[in-house]
């Protein structure tokens, strides 16, 4: 057993790293642990994990929000958190929860997150390889660089004309860019939920969450959220990745951002209203950032209808970005780009999964944590159904991003993980790095960058995030998902 508050098995014996009393968690296998259950928990902690990935809680507390999600009203089996798991708003970022909704499982907007519906993009250039956009790589992140709006500033692809324009991306998602010009249907038909959430309530969209939201259609926003250049570098399953649009050396380009400002300010406004509703419900959680309320009261209601909004805002964000990488990789090298796949980390689905032997609804939190359908099932699109469900794992500026699939019995509601995943905050990556010095060294390694300002590309430095091989590695040998492809960057476009 190791302390909860330990990171390496063989500090167990040191009582000054692990003092007396401290909660314990369980190796099951390698790359599985486990929190033991204890009041006021209603199910145990799961951590997908090795004991070099756990989180060091001296400086992370992920391990005791895992604890903390275990005691939400209606959760089933096990409060989930994925390898690249670390510390966030309520829920850990790598978390996933099911709750029971006929059984009073609540809902919490910390269990999706600030960024509602962010998520990963992959399209692939077909005819493209690497070694032809050698020569033009420089031409390109410029076109890219001037194309791709981003910051913590206004500005997007696309200028809304009024409110009324809107409500239809938040009502239509990928469905309303594509039908106005923006996109094809092969771009809905390999989007999660085929580019719309259902459900969607622009009436519980603040007007604040408005004005936030009607100047960034079409915008990456700062932070880790990027658009990258990238070369398929190896392949591990050649006819999945054949019918996912996949080839050794081929170029593609992935995309990762979410709602922006509109998303931030619903999850804000709506944990607010769950805070003065809690009481109502005989509610009680650990941490007021865990506000919930159950998903069939009026005010759970009113939050998956905003969330589906929020969720349709990002997808037609992440349409109209590839759009603009469309053009420019057009322009530039003559190449279309065609969409490999388009899914969410952070949103709640209300989905049907067997429970005791039951078929329940539950609705399922995943934050920082991808979706990943198994083989075979109905939501899939049919060239990819026997595939399984493609899930898009970024890593750093300098590491590999991967495609994984979705596996028959995956874990933690068919979930897995979602990027690499930090250690470092950003104040401490900052302090460790210039961002002049960084671009250097990356440029020097081959791989152009185009960053937004210095300081947001030093927060961003390779060494402030987990080893995404290895995160990989253990998402794979847990039985959550399996590797098809990896991808090397050739440029990157920071926010």
């Amino acid at each position: 057993m190791v302390p909860l508050q330990c990171v390496k098995m063989e500090t167990v014996a040191n009582t000054e790293l692990c003092p007396r009393g401290e909660r314990e968690i369980v190796e099951e296998t390698p790359y599985r642990f486990r929190i033991e259950l204890e009041p006021p928990m209603r199910v145990p902690g799961i951590v997908f994990a090795t004991s070099g990935l756990l989180p060091d809680a001296r400086a992370d507390r992920s391990l005791e929000q895992v604890r903390n999600v275990a005691t939400l009203p209606g959760i089933v089996e096990a409060s989930y958190a994925m390898p690249d798991v670390h510390w966030g708003y309520g829920f850990p970022i790598g978390g996933v929860a099911g709750t029971d909704v006929d059984a009073g499982g609540v809902v919490s907007p910390g269990g999706v997150g600030f960024d509602i519906s962010c998520g990963v993009r992959l399209l692939a250039a077909a005819s493209l390889d690497r070694d032809r956009i050698a020569g033009r790589l420089r031409q390109l992140m410029d076109g890219l660089d001037r194309s791709i709006p981003r910051g913590m500033g206004r500005g997007a692809v696309w200028r809304l004309r009024n409110q009324d324009e809107l409500t239809e991306i938040l009502l239509g998602g990928s469905r309303y860019a594509v039908k106005r010009g923006y996109g094809t249907q092969r771009d809905l038909d390999r989007c999660e939920d085929y580019g719309m959430v259902a459900g969607a309530d622009p009436s519980q969209v603040s007007a604040r969450a408005v004005e936030r939201g009607l100047l960034q259609v079409g915008s990456l926003g700062s932070g880790n959220h990027f658009l990258e250049v990238q070369a398929v570098d190896a392949v591990y399953d050649e006819s999945a990745a054949a019918a996912m649009g996949l080839h050794p050396d081929q170029v593609c380009v992935m995309i990762h951002c979410g709602s922006r400002g509109l998303g931030h300010q619903i999850c804000t406004d709506h944990v607010r209203v769950m805070e003065t509703a809690m009481p109502r419900y005989a509610v009680s959680v650990p941490d007021r950032q865990l506000a919930c309320v159950p998903v069939t009261a009026p005010e759970g209601r009113a939050y998956l209808g905003a969330m589906a909004a929020a969720a349709n805002y990002g997808r037609a964000n992440r349409q109209l970005l590839a759009h603009a990488a469309r053009e420019v990789f057009g322009s530039v090298t003559g190449a279309a780009l065609e969409l490999v796949y388009d899914i969410s980390h952070n949103l709640a689905k209300i989905e049907t999964h067997t429970v005791d032997g039951q078929s329940r609804r539950l609705c399922v939190h995943r934050k920082g944590a991808t979706r990943a359908l198994p083989p075979g099932h109905p939501d899939l699109p049919p060239d990819l159904r026997a595939v399984g469900q493609p899930v898009l794992i970024p890593g750093t500026m300098a590491t590999s991003s991967y495609v994984l699939a979705g596996v028959p019995d995956g874990r933690a509601w068919y979930s897995s993980c979602h990027g690499a995943g930090r250690r470092q905050s950003r104040h401490q990556a900052v302090k460790s790095v210039r961002g002049q010095q960084l671009r250097a060294d990356l440029e020097a390694a081959g791989i152009a960058v185009r960053g937004a300002s210095w300081c947001g590309l030093a927060e961003e430095t390779p060494q402030a995030y987990k080893d995404v091989s290895a995160v990989v590695e253990v998402a794979e040998k847990a039985g959550l998902c399996r590797r098809i492809a990896r991808l090397v960057p050739l440029g990157v476009v920071k926010g």
